[in-house]
């Protein structure tokens, strides 16, 4: 067979020896059917060549699928991690003081937020100097207030767990970085019958690292866990 290309012998020669390369560049493929479309004229309708565009462009969507699924399947595995290291160091002081520290500081670094609050109901309100000592950490306010604060912005009883951008950051809550966080989870906390609730809240710089599209599994889990902490200390 014949052949009047003008091809260097070298570069004939490559593809002859490897045509599956020239087959699997995707770029290479298209020039050349490009090519072959533009020899043929305007007149002439190529349905195989439309009904091959058609299978690629699904195929280009199926694959950004499939790299989303895979995407999103790491980052679950990253944050079940994450909450399973929070959870384990949690166990490990044997002080309800270092407990509450623990929480503050290598829990709050292990969850990449920049803050968490203990939040307890009571019905004494007075200052405490040991709740001075823990930084922040700790905070208690009167009956009610942990609901209150829960529902606000929406109607209906509190959910257990709230993610949500912050507008105006409570101080109350948020003590000194009050100013500096843009988003929050809320973790209601049921410690028992014959107790007042109490709440984890979470804070963040970031406005998007709590958002109400997120999923809550995790933090129910975690909710889960901290709440019989929580329940074996007060006891």
């Amino acid at each position: 067979m014949s052949s009047n290309t003008t091809l260097k012998d070298n570069l004939r020669a490559a593809i002859l020896a490897k045509p599956d390369a020239v087959l699997d560049d995707k770029d290479l493929m298209q020039a050349l059917v490009a090519a072959n479309e533009q020899a043929r004229g305007d007149n002439v309708i190529d349905l195989r060549g439309i009904a091959m565009k058609r299978l690629e462009d699904r195929l280009d969507r199926l694959e950004d699928t499939h790299r989303s699924v895979i995407a999103a399947a790491y980052e679950n595995l990253a944050g079940t991690n994450q909450v399973h290291r929070a959870i384990l160091r949690l166990l490990e002081p044997v002080e309800f003081e270092d407990f509450l520290r623990t929480l503050g500081e290598e829990v709050a670094e292990i969850l990449r937020v920049d803050h968490i609050t203990l939040v307890l109901e009571t019905t004494v309100m007075q200052e405490d100097p040991a709740i001075e000592k823990l930084g922040g950490v700790l905070t208690v306010v009167e009956p009610g207030v942990i609901d209150a604060y829960l529902s606000q912005d929406r109607g209906g009883p509190a959910r257990e767990v709230v993610l949500r951008p912050v507008r105006h950051p409570n101080p109350t809550i948020f003590g000194a970085m009050a100013g500096q966080l843009r988003s929050e989870a809320c973790l209601r906390l049921n410690l028992g019958e014959g107790r007042l609730p109490g709440m984890i809240v979470m804070g963040a710089k970031d406005p998007n690292h709590f958002t109400p599209q997120l999923g809550t599994d995790l933090l129910t889990f975690f909710t889960g866990v901290f709440e019989r902490s929580m329940r074996h200390w007060l006891s």
